[in-house]
């Protein structure tokens, strides 16, 4: 095995073009090394030291948060846990407090679980990837990124530099919850975000839904419209319901999995719409509305 340490982007581009894997926090890498689910790569070239890429940059068009930039940043940034809640929700549930210090948005993205707790909010905010290579760059929408479980469309020689998320619109914000046994070292059972729009009425005026491990990947809930805070909850829980696909493993059965993601569904739009009206809710949403085992 060959072990390189980049120091600038470029470094890291020009050991991907030779063949190697990144890795930077590794708390997916060298897991699923250690359980058999694949073996290491035989190059790899480690990016954590790469300093741009940690940084989050607010911008009149939104915020860009750098690959390397940490679930525990995160769950710990001010902009990031007022108005793109939903995210900073996700963030605050992966893994234990080290695995949140170690683990980072852009190997969380490219590892492309479709159980991942930043999935969803990062659909229903309009999210792109950015993609670096010797060749050029290019953006994409994140659910143009992941093509099935634990694959992307990325090529070999391209980097995840960075995520890219629009400004919100005024009456605007997320949420994101996820069903859960226990509260520490947990994988989601099933998830669901939601990013809504309110009327000067109160109303929803424009609402996306996402889910997380329902499908092959995050999947974004179609058909759902506007209207009163209640409706647009009960349509979110129905056509969530209704529209995943999932499995039965030792965790959950398919029948229990497609209804209790409509509740989370549900629960979520209404989190999102008080968030949006000015309510100050905790990150992460599960602790602060008592979803998961009893402390």
């Amino acid at each position: 095995m060959s072990f390189f340490i980049a120091h600038t982007v470029h470094d890291a581009l020009t050991a991907l073009s030779d063949g190697a894997r990144p890795v930077a926090g590794g708390s997916d890498l060298v897991v699923g090394a250690r359980h058999g689910k694949a073996p290491l790569p035989p190059h790899l070239v480690a990016i954590d030291r790469i300093a741009e890429l940690r940084e989050v940059h607010h911008t009149d068009s939104g915020v860009i948060i750098g690959a390397l930039v940490t679930h525990h940043d995160i769950e710990m940034h001010a902009l990031l846990t007022t108005s793109y809640a939903g995210l900073a929700d996700g963030s605050a549930l992966v893994g234990s407090p080290s695995t949140r210090n170690v683990g980072t948005l852009g190997g969380n993205v490219m590892n492309a679980s479709p159980a991942m707790d930043t999935g969803s909010p990062l659909l229903v905010l309009g999210a792109e990837v950015e993609l670096q290579s010797l060749r050029g760059t290019r953006r994409l929408g994140i659910a143009e990124l992941w093509t099935g479980p634990g694959r992307t469309c990325a090529e070999p020689d391209e980097l995840c530099v960075a995520v890219h998320l629009p400004a919100p619109a005024p009456n605007s914000n997320s949420a994101y919850l996820r069903l859960e046994y226990r509260r520490a070292m947990e994988i989601a059972v099933v998830g669901a975000a939601a990013a809504v729009t309110l009327a000067a009425d109160g109303s929803i005026s424009a609402v996306r839904v996402a889910l997380t491990a329902v499908a092959p990947t995050i999947i974004e809930v179609v058909g759902l419209v506007g209207g009163t805070v209640a409706d647009v909850a009960a349509a979110a829980a129905a056509a969530a319901s209704e529209q995943a696909t999932p499995i039965s493993d030792q965790r959950a059965s398919d029948r229990y999995r497609r209804h209790t993601v409509g509740v989370m569904a549900g629960r979520a739009v209404q989190a999102a719409a008080r968030r949006a009206g000015g309510e100050m809710i905790p990150v992460p949403l599960n602790r602060a509305v008592g979803i998961g085992a009893a402390s």
